[in-house]
């Protein structure tokens, strides 16, 4: 397929595909099996919605509604760029097909807007403003999964996790701030006609006229730098406009410089680098001297080594939500381990601070959505401990305990356990 973001091939019979996802659905609810005919995107999120133990018929759950719902979208960044979103999506919002919705960067619906009857359906799958539409809470959908991938995307009917949700089709993109933080998406929902590639260039095209007029209308802000390192192994650097996909490792270096704003000699950053035993000044040198050249010439000082201008980094971002008391807010700022390939000692240890404050800051606050939600990160995924916490904070009767047991069960059988927890002998 030329775009992998798209749901259908060209001359695909969509009933045909229907068919054959619901099948490959059912297959991996009852065995956990994947058939290639299932596209990466969705057969990743399919993952990530049955690792947040998520009931495939379940709900979105709706946690924002009358005044508490006004007063938080109308202090939201996309409620400036609201008319825009009507002035290019009104035609769609109005002909009785189709719903246009704005979601925020934690998958919330902030508005939902088109004819009446359609909104009427959208309603009984709380499709509606205030409910939670990210992948932990309701599976694979294009707002959710756009923003797990921080890419635009179209689901297809079947290749929805959660199934009162198969019947519609819709494709988002997400939207960013002039600093490169993501906002929230921009979404279209109807009907199995959508699954073609202009619904997908409609909401692309929106979500960046989106993107222009909020750096349009932002104030100058010179030489901010935007980073984002979790959850990838080799660390996208935006300034000016500019998106810059830096190699392992000129990424490590960044990272070690965000880590040390007051900024590292050499030999310190050596030794982040490559450890006591293989610190190489004269190649050190030529890596700070790249790197140099790629941020551009007015970035980075020298004597010591650090980064100039406002500095923004989504690992820090964690950081400071934490220090907050904010878990949720930090755990949705979250998309993986820091630079999980890297094997610089620097690197190695900052990305373990940073695993390590997320989830005594999860463990502490006791919600199973968020236990859910980190156990469903690759940092969680084999968190004993945090499956424990989970099947004790679920009530006997919850769809997910179950597999929280079943979870634990594993988990204890992989680390050579000599038997499960007493947790799950009642459970089962």
């Amino acid at each position: 397929m030329a775009d992998p973001w798209l749901a259908l091939e060209f001359g695909a019979d969509p009933a045909e595909r229907i068919a054959q996802v619901g099948a490959a659905h059912e297959a991996f609810l009852t065995a956990g099996d994947l058939p290639p005919r299932v596209r990466d995107v969705v057969a990743e999120s399919w993952r990530r919605s049955a690792g947040a133990l998520l009931d495939p018929e379940a709900t979105a759950p709706v946690d924002l509604t009358d005044g508490a719902l006004e007063s938080y979208r109308a202090g939201h960044p996309l409620a400036r760029v609201l008319p825009l979103f009507r002035d290019l999506l009104g035609g769609i919002a109005d002909d009785g097909a189709h719903l246009m919705a704005v979601c925020d960067a934690g998958g919330r619906l902030l508005w939902v807007e088109g004819h009446p009857g359609v909104l009427r359906h959208a309603e009984r799958m709380n499709f509606v403003p205030g409910a939670r539409w990210d992948e932990a809470h309701a599976g694979t959908n294009a707002p959710g999964t756009a923003l797990a991938v921080d890419h635009s995307v179209q689901i297809f009917a079947t290749e929805h996790f959660v199934r009162p949700v198969q019947r519609w089709t819709c494709a988002a993109a997400p939207i960013h701030d002039p600093t490169g933080r993501l906002l929230g998406a921009i979404d279209i929902t109807g009907g199995d006609h959508l699954a073609t590639p202009q619904s997908l260039a409609l909401v692309r095209a929106t979500a960046r006229a989106a993107e222009a007029f909020l750096a349009s209308a932002a104030p100058a802000e010179p030489d901010v730098i935007s980073v984002a390192a979790l959850g990838r192994n080799e660390a996208e650097l935006r300034v000016g406009g500019r998106r810059v996909r830096l190699g392992r490792r000129h990424s490590e270096l960044l990272v070690l410089l965000l880590d040390h704003p007051e900024g590292r000699t050499g030999e310190q950053l050596g030794l982040d680098l490559y450890g006591d035993d293989r610190l190489h000044p004269v190649t050190l040198r030529a890596e700070l001297s790249r790197l140099r050249r790629a941020l551009g010439p007015d970035l980075l000082d020298s004597r010591p080594y650090r980064l100039r201008g406002t500095v923004r980094a989504d690992f820090r971002t964690v950081g400071e939500l934490l220090e907050r008391g904010d878990a949720a807010g930090a755990l949705r700022a979250y998309p993986g381990p820091l630079l999980p390939a890297s094997d610089a000692p620097g690197v190695a240890r900052l990305r373990r601070l940073v695993d390590g404050q997320l989830r005594a800051a999860v463990l502490a606050a006791g919600d199973p959505a968020l236990l859910a939600a980190w156990t469903a990160t690759p940092a969680g995924a084999d968190d004993l401990t945090a499956w424990q916490a989970l099947a004790r904070a679920l009530p006997p009767g919850a769809p997910r305990r179950p597999l929280a047991l079943a979870r634990i069960g594993q988990l204890c059988a992989e680390y050579d356990l000599e038997r499960a927890t007493s947790l799950q002998r009642r459970g089962n």
